[in-house]
């Protein structure tokens, strides 16, 4: 794992907007960051891989166990009332793209690290997926990279596609002013489309319920299937989050509900309780002392890097803002990440339906939070 300096492209600006990443820039300073690409040996990449898959395996086995144990949905956060539409999904498996992103920590020595999953509203897809592969064909046309990540989301979508009511899906999500949502949501619309769905798109703000809490478009049309940015956790604490519940039956949620399961960070300490030592996985607990003086703190449902603390033989190293201060904390083992050159780089590690699929790279300080840089990579030897 090498991290090498490169020109940028002339007009790179335009050339990643043609693909459709409008936000590439953030006050001046680039997002899309190819001032730089990192290279990874073919064993490296296999090693990555094996890791993603083999994490995937145990947390399906870790779904297993929580399902059948209100006591740990509870220690979730999960409302009561969604304890059995949620079983209920995981056993009769709705349609679902059944995506995510494994992030890790890697240096190039010994084996990746779980930080986390990000399963239910993860993005830098279409970075990931398609910016950095056009990118390397310009480049690099006659090296490799890891991503399949297009080709899997688009037969996924294939796949699913007869499930879906009418063949018809509504696709919708906050309106984020930096449009990081909204690129996310157009790609995945334009997947579906090509692989032959209807589509149409609804903010979340303009989700109404009709008489029977049923949810509908802003036209009043009743919305069968629907492709959500938007997390379940809010979800089902706004005021109308028992209707969606109660109708779980009558609209198909890309993705499920069930994925509350996997996207709490309070799952890192079911998987360290049952797979204590596995080479993929870092100690973790809500006790801080079980974990000792060098530890991550995160609150169960932080995102974008915030409220999150880091401490080494007991002094804070970094710790940022947020609007997520309540609720309980999980503490993570540190793993040491390595500065490159230009900050500290996370693995981001696409799985499709329990299948590798590709990665993306941000850099950003020892929190990588909404203003790390997305580098892209190549395979070499």
């Amino acid at each position: 794992m090498e991290r090498h300096a490169i020109a940028p492209r002339d007009d790179w600006q335009g050339k990643v907007e043609a693909q459709g990443l409008i936000w590439h820039s953030q006050d001046g300073e680039p997002y899309w960051d190819e001032r730089a690409y990192y290279a990874f040996s073919l064993a490296e990449i296999e090693k990555i891989e094996a890791a993603a898959e083999s994490v995937y395996g145990l947390f399906l086995e870790a779904g297993e166990r929580i399902v059948e144990d209100p006591e740990i949905l509870d220690l979730f956060g999960i409302p009561e009332y969604c304890h059995r539409p949620l079983k209920a999904a995981w056993r009769n498996e709705p349609p679902s793209l059944n995506y995510g992103r494994f992030d890790f920590g890697y240096t190039g020595e010994g084996e990746p690290k779980l930080f986390e999953f990000n399963c239910d509203t993860p993005t830098s897809m279409l970075e990931a997926a398609v910016v950095q592969w056009d990118w390397k064909e310009a480049l690099f046309p006659e090296l490799d990279q890891f991503n399949s990540l297009h080709e899997k989301l688009l037969g996924r979508w294939a796949e699913i596609r007869a499930r879906l009511p009418d063949q018809r899906i509504w696709f919708t999500h906050a309106a984020d002013p930096s449009h990081e949502d909204t690129i996310t949501a157009t790609y995945m619309r334009d997947l579906a489309e090509q692989a032959g769905l209807e589509t149409l798109a609804v903010l979340i703000d303009d989700i109404g319920l009709d008489g029977r809490g049923r949810i509908v478009d802003s036209d009043d049309q009743l919305i069968t299937a629907i492709f959500k940015l938007y997390p379940w956790e809010w979800i089902v604490s706004e005021r109308y989050g028992q209707d969606i519940v109660r109708h779980l039956p009558e609209t198909a949620w890309i993705e499920p509900i069930w994925k509350m399961l996997w996207s709490n960070k309070a799952v890192l300490q079911v998987l360290w309780a049952m797979f204590p030592d596995h080479p993929n996985l870092l100690a973790a607990s809500v006790i801080q002392e079980k974990i000792g003086a060098s530890y991550v703190a995160k609150p169960f449902l932080a995102r974008e890097g915030a409220n999150i603390e880091v401490v080494a033989d007991g002094r804070s190293l970094a710790r940022s803002a947020g609007e997520y201060r309540q609720g309980l904390t999980m503490y993570q083992a540190l793993y040491p990440l390595r500065d490159f050159g230009n900050g500290y780089p996370v693995l981001g590690c696409w799985v499709v339906d329990g299948e590798a699929a590709g990665m993306g790279i941000r850099e950003d300080g020892l929190i990588t939070g909404n203003r790390a840089r997305f580098v892209p990579h190549v395979i070499r030897g």
